[in-house]
């Protein structure tokens, strides 16, 4: 562990969102994890403390002004030519390998990044061709980005591709905002005294997270759990199956980190809300109407309208349906940052 970051096991709050991380770094396969919030909520000390709890440690960023081929890596087709190989120059994918690629303000980059960056996440691994010549290699991290959603959104198909997604509480409560600053101020006088004291428990989240990357594979993807999932994937109306593939690997994922040999309903539960934020799509039920008073028939004015005879009630007239609304993320209504 690098003496540099604040331990995430020191971090007051964020339970859900240090539950998320290190889901994501059990099995990356997950498909990385979206924070929204606004400034100051220590999304980066997070992501920072993330990377302690991995074997490599490695932690990337990723500038927004980054381009492709720095991202993804160069191939040198001149010494393809003369020496008959290809000769790879390695981006940002094969540095975070093994490790945490971070990316801060990930809404303001451009969309096709953001694919490549989820396509690498997902499979694992990078893959690069130009001129018909072509490079693979290893690209298996742990894809962190954060958001501020006054600064633009994520269109729907990209928010998707994002395994989890969680929004921080911009109003913690007075105790906690307190000793947040306590435990900053604490680091930021002393870091080796700051670190020294909470080395205990950085060690056993350490080892806890590791201990469940050793055994998450033996635990069985079943067709119970399977079934679980779907019909309420269905419930929530979600697009596609990507959710469903999700839900049930951060199960699997969840139920390493407890300790048990298989997907139980409490696994489902735990990472429901990670799943689905960004991805459901039916309305709550309406609120229910108290009775409006009825007005009473002026006796004196003709009725404009033939009474229904007794007995047969207003036939004529349908109940009143709820209505599904598409409550999907609207399209960006904010101008990027140059």
């Amino acid at each position: 562990m690098t003496d540099s970051h604040f331990p995430l096991a020191a971090v007051v709050g964020a339970e859900d969102l240090k539950l998320a991380l290190c889901l994501a770094a059990i099995d990356p396969a997950i498909g990385g994890v979206l924070i929204e919030g606004p400034r100051g909520m220590a999304k980066s000390t997070l992501a920072r403390g993330l990377a302690d709890l991995l074997a490599s440690g490695t932690f990337v960023t990723l500038p927004l002004g980054a381009s492709e081929e720095r991202i993804v890596g160069t191939l040198d087709l001149d010494a393809a030519l003369g020496e008959g190989r290809a000769q790879f120059s390695p981006g940002l994918l094969a540095k975070a390998n093994g490790g945490v690629l971070y990316v801060d303000e990930v809404n303001l980059l451009p969309d096709h990044l953001v694919d490549l960056l989820l396509d690498a996440a997902a499979s694992g691994v990078n893959h690069i061709e130009r001129d018909g010549i072509s490079h693979r290699h290893a690209a298996r991290f742990v894809l962190i980005g954060t958001m501020n959603a006054e600064e633009g959104e994520l269109r729907p198909q990209l928010l998707d591709r994002f395994g989890l997604n969680l929004a921080l509480d911009a109003q913690p409560q007075p105790e906690q905002r307190a000793e947040i600053v306590r435990r900053r101020l604490a680091f930021d006088a002393d870091p080796q005294a700051f670190l020294k004291r909470w080395q205990a428990q950085q060690d056993e989240l350490y080892s806890r997270c590791q201990r469940a990357r050793e055994r998450f594979a033996a635990i069985p993807l079943d067709d119970a759990a399977l079934e679980q999932i779907s019909q309420r994937c269905f419930a929530a109306a979600v697009d596609g199956l990507r959710a469903d593939l999700v839900w049930l690997r951060a199960a699997r994922a969840h139920a390493a980190w407890r300790g048990v040999e298989r997907i139980e309903a409490e696994d489902i539960d735990a990472v429901a809300e990670f799943v689905l934020l960004h991805r459901r799509r039916n309305s709550p039920p309406p609120a229910a109407q108290p009775p409006q008073p009825q007005s009473q028939p002026d006796k004196s004015a003709p009725s404009e309208q033939p009474q229904a005879p007794q007995g047969e009630g207003q036939w004529g007239e349908l109940p009143a349906h709820a209505q599904h609304v598409d409550v999907r993320r609207e399209p960006p209504r904010w101008t990027k940052k140059p």
